[in-house]
C-alpha cells in the first residue's frame, strides 16, 4: 500500500469576489452597500470612492454620497473621483464632471447618469437606486 503525500506547501490564493450585491435588480439599479465591510471602507470617510458594477460611488468633501455612471460619455473610459477638486475626472482625455454628473470640461459633451442615494447612519447602510 502506498503513502499519501500532500500537494505543495504554497498557498493558492482564492479568487477575490465582490462582496457587494449586483447593481441591477429587475432591470433597474437598486442595491445596498454595507459600509462596515472592508470592500466599502473607502466610503466611511469624506473623499473616498468605490466602484460597483458600472457605477462609481463617492463620498464628497462635505460628506454627501454621490453615485454616477462610471463610464465617461466621451469614449467610455472609467472615471475617477478626485477629492482635492471634489469632482470626477476621466484620465483618458481629461473630461471633468461635477457632483451631479454635469460636464464641466470637455471633450465629453453628455453628463454622467446620476443615481439616488439614501444613507442610514444607524445601520451604516447606503442604498443606491434609480427611481
Amino acid at each position: 500500500m502506498g503513502t499519501l503525500t500532500s500537494c505543495t506547501n504554497e498557498d493558492t490564493p482564492l479568487p477575490q469576489t465582490n462582496p457587494n450585491p449586483n447593481p441591477i435588480n429587475n432591470g433597474k439599479v437598486d442595491f445596498t452597500l454595507d459600509l462596515t465591510i472592508i470592500a466599502n471602507k473607502a466610503l466611511t470617510g469624506n473623499g473616498g470612492f468605490i466602484y460597483n458594477g458600472n457605477i462609481i460611488i463617492a463620498r464628497s468633501k462635505s460628506g454627501t454620497f454621490v453615485a454616477l455612471s462610471k463610464v465617461c460619455t466621451h469614449e467610455g473610459t472609467t472615471v475617477e473621483y478626485k477629492p482635492a477638486t471634489d469632482d470626477f475626472y476621466c484620465p483618458n482625455h481629461g473630461s471633468r464632471y461635477d457632483l451631479n454628473g454635469k460636464v464641466t470640461l470637455s471633450p465629453a459633451s453628455l453628463p454622467l447618469k446620476m443615481y439616488m442615494t439614501q444613507y442610514t447612519d444607524a445601520t451604516k447602510m447606503l442604498r443606491v437606486y434609480e427611481s
